[in-house]
């Protein structure tokens, strides 16, 4: 009987000190999440503000942190307001690292929302504004596009390899990520709202018209890349800046809110937050 019971304890201790040492699977871990991109993605002036670095004017509510939530994710957010393509190689402000450097062999979800700046489509929104009616101004759209050439599609055009090099660059430094490229929003609705909103009607289509096709690029090179795209232009139908204050998911020339003009406010963060948390669970279900 000793004998029996000196066995069964060697068996149950054997068993503890496998359990003990044996390793946290990785579903017992939470998703090491990295966010990428500019201020689409950094939410500047929307509170609370993150005092990591202030010069990137990050906000701790935009989009990357509403997915991570409701991800339960653990997120590292370098997304830096005017930002370009290069500055995820390089270093954007002093003591910021370039972004890239967030990447890891473990991460497991990156997020990127870039282009906006290097199309310059910021300030050809800012060029577009008219505060007089036609014809007390001049049409940017009509300035673009002379000549019989879109200077701002070709900009996005030829831009498109340096976002293939850098879907390249993250699958190089976080092979096991799963990769969603954020698409850029619902701005303006067909022929604007003049004079809610101070564009005029064919440049307000001319702008919505150069969002589009940069998100339509970025969409072309993610899925080249084995990236997902995550529009965020359906979602905003009905939440553009010729809506009532309220209902914006972007904010206009003169926020109403606490956002930076043309930027998504908190509830457009909070609904691309939540298109891009369910763009992951579809992946991760399929």
């Amino acid at each position: 009987m000793k004998k029996t019971r000196r066995v069964a304890l060697a068996i149950v201790l054997s068993a503890g000190a496998v359990l003990a040492t044996a390793p946290v699977t990785a579903a017992d871990e939470p998703l090491r999440y990295v966010a990428l991109g500019d201020s689409f993605a950094a939410a500047p002036l929307v509170p609370p503000f993150d005092p990591a670095h202030p010069a990137c004017l990050r906000s701790l509510a935009g989009y990357p942190h509403i997915a991570a939530k409701a991800l339960d994710a653990e997120l590292t957010d370098v997304s830096c307001s005017a930002a370009t393509v290069d500055h995820l190689n390089t270093t954007q402000h002093p003591g910021a690292a370039p972004q890239f450097d967030a990447l890891t062999p473990d991460t497991d979800i990156v997020s990127i929302t870039i282009g906006g700046n290097d199309a310059n489509l910021f300030s050809e929104a800012l060029a577009c504004v008219n505060i007089l009616p036609p014809p007390h101004g001049t049409s940017c759209a009509e300035e673009n596009t002379a000549g019989g050439t879109d200077k701002v599609r070709a900009r996005i055009d030829a831009w498109a390899p340096a976002l293939t090099a850098a879907l390249e660059e993250i699958a190089r430094r976080a092979p096991h990520a799963k990769v969603f490229v954020v698409g850029y929003g619902n701005y303006l609705r067909t022929d604007g709202c003049y004079p809610t909103q101070p564009f005029w009607k064919q440049d307000a289509n001319y702008i919505q018209g150069a969002v589009n096709h940069l998100s339509a690029v970025l969409k072309q090179v993610a899925e080249e890349r084995g990236a997902r795209f995550v529009d965020t232009y359906a979602l905003g139908t009905g939440h553009d800046i010729c809506t009532a204050p309220a209902d914006r998911y972007i904010e206009g020339i003169v926020p109403t809110r606490a956002a930076a003009p043309l930027h998504p406010n908190a509830l457009g963060a909070r609904a691309i937050g939540d298109a891009l948390s369910a763009a992951v669970r579809a992946t991760s279900a399929g």
